[in-house]
């Protein structure tokens, strides 16, 4: 079996997937919990790539990283229940919009006093902080308990674009990847491993923003990205325009080693995305749809 694809066959997060994260012998590993764009579709015909949207950990060095909160985060605080002891971790938000947040109020473990969380994002486009959007969404009508129920430590972090954060020798930076919904994405670089998460690629960057791009993904072990699409009401699966030719065009230009293509449509049943990564292997053979419980180990 290929170091590419360590967690078998199509399946929701299962004791299997997550007995062999544990078991991983390496210190760089990456694990899927919502791989899906826009809105969760939980369905019968989701249900191998998974209905929750993004979240994706990353296991560097010792230290807890969370790439986005959306349903999957759920999911994820289940599986860290278990532990039975204090966590530290730090989760760094893409954008404030509601399919990258709303698993927050979920996750058990920040309702734990011994738990500690550090948090990272950058402005929304009406310019209010990760906080705040958090928060927000904690407020009733929306959800019928405030963000202050939390009884783990929160510390929260205003990122910019081309900034550095600095875990001891983990080092994350961050880039603007959509400047019209103030999206950012991430490269995780420790040792001579390195991960790039950016999930709000589009179609019409102009020349100066995929350039941007291209220099900040260079040469990575693994690229994350996300397919790209047209509003729900225009999507067509017949159209000519993949929406995946994006994402593979970048990793290609940017001679990224292993791609990952995530964010999937929630009209994008599984046997769709079977066929589109068979058509994409042929152009781009280390390539995967992410779905949920994938593990993937970081090496050369």
């Amino acid at each position: 079996m290929s170091n590419f694809e360590l967690s078998g066959s199509h399946s929701y997060v299962t004791e299997k997937s997550t007995t062999l994260r544990s078991n991983l012998s390496g210190e760089f590993f990456v694990q899927f919990w919502g791989v899906r764009g826009l809105i969760p579709t939980p369905a019968s015909n989701t249900s191998c790539y998974g209905g929750n949207t993004a979240c994706v950990e990353m296991h560097v060095a010792g230290k807890r990283l969370i790439f986005d909160g959306g349903t999957g985060l759920r999911i994820l605080g289940k599986t860290w229940q278990k532990l039975r002891q204090p966590l530290e971790a730090h989760l760094f938000f893409t954008n404030s919009q509601s399919n990258r947040i709303q698993g927050f109020p979920f996750f058990a473990p920040a309702f734990i006093a011994e738990n500690c969380f550090h948090i990272y994002g950058t402005a929304a486009s009406n310019g209010a902080s990760i906080k705040q959007c958090l928060c927000d969404q904690m407020l009733q009508p929306h959800f019928p308990y405030p963000l202050q129920v939390m009884q783990s430590e929160l510390q929260f972090y205003n990122l910019t674009p081309n900034r550095e954060v600095k875990l001891d020798d983990v080092i994350i930076t961050v880039t603007l990847i959509n400047q019209t919904q103030r999206s950012v994405g991430y490269r995780v670089a420790w040792q001579q491993y390195s991960v790039a998460y950016i999930t709000d690629l589009h179609k019409n960057a102009d020349e100066v923003e995929r350039e941007r791009i291209l220099q900040f993904i260079k040469g990575v072990d693994l690229l994350i990205a996300n397919a790209t699409y047209t509003p729900p009401t225009a999507h067509n699966h017949d159209s000519a325009d993949l929406h995946w030719q994006t994402a593979v065009s970048v990793a290609q230009t940017a001679d990224v080693k292993r791609l990952v293509i995530s964010h999937h449509h929630p009209d994008d049943e599984d046997y769709f995305l079977d066929q589109v990564q068979v058509e994409i292997k042929s152009i781009f053979p280390e390539v995967l749809l992410a779905r949920e419980g994938l593990v993937l180990a970081v090496d050369k």
